[in-house]
């Protein structure tokens, strides 16, 4: 039976550029979105990967909606063996206009979500086949990020420490806990960031430009893969030299 991966964020650039790596190292792919219209574009590869690839609507900001939809997906597939966290929303405040309800949002989804989500899919983990858990930071987490606001920040830095406390106590299990930190990349996200800003912000990448998606799915492969079986609380950073540590 091939292995099956829930993405959460799947249906943004770089969600989706991780279920078609995904779906062509031949695993089936349930990708996790916010809403039925964000589900449209998961057409595009139905048609090649049919029978492959299924699409659930969850509101990753409630605990309850996320366990639902972790047991529907498991009863629809009958096994889970890899989950990779990659929901987010970005926040770009200065530190004097981040208010509560900004702050809540962006940690719920951003931080919460990938703990409740790893949460409800352990016990199936547990049973599952070279069982893998890939949560997606962010250089912001890395570093503190430059065009970004103080949430977005720690909501990032929050996914680091996660990753590290988990690899360990899931090590017990054959669960191996992964990160991939990107750089900025070519998404939805950077459209909430004014032009001149990008232009200062391209300047620091050593390798002068954006990410693309396939680069951070090329990324997250190797950490779902059987191979890395003795790789665990390993943080890889697809930045473009932005961060080196």
């Amino acid at each position: 039976m091939a292995r099956t991966a829930i993405i959460t964020g799947g249906t943004g650039v770089i969600g989706f550029a991780i279920a078609q790596k995904l779906l062509s190292e031949g695993l089936n792919v349930a990708l996790i979105g916010s809403s039925t219209e964000s589900g449209e574009r998961v057409k595009e590869i139905e048609r090649i990967f049919p029978s492959k690839i299924s699409f659930w609507v969850c509101d990753l900001r409630n605990v309850e909606s996320i366990s639902s939809c972790v047991d529907e997906i498991y009863l629809k597939s009958g096994v889970i063996d890899v989950l990779v966290n990659c929901a987010g929303v970005l926040e770009t405040n200065e530190p004097e206009q981040l208010t509560e309800d900004v702050w809540d949002q962006v940690i719920d989804v951003n931080l919460k979500s990938y703990f409740f989500m790893i949460q409800s899919c352990l016990p199936y983990l547990k049973l599952g086949e070279s069982p893998r858990v890939v949560n997606v930071s962010s250089n912001a987490g890395r570093m503190g990020g430059y065009a970004n606001g103080a949430a977005y920040a720690a909501s990032k830095g929050g996914v680091l420490s996660l990753t590290y406390n988990l690899a360990r106590k899931l090590a017990n299990f054959g669960i191996t806990v992964n990160c991939v930190a990107p750089g900025t990349i070519e998404t939805e996200m950077i459209k909430q960031i004014s032009e001149p800003t990008k232009q200062n912000l391209i300047e620091k990448f050593p390798l002068g430009r954006f990410g693309l998606g396939y680069e951070v799915a090329a990324a997250v492969n190797y950490f779902v893969m059987e191979d890395s079986s003795f790789t665990t609380g390993a943080v890889l950073d697809v930045n473009g030299g932005l961060f080196m540590g």
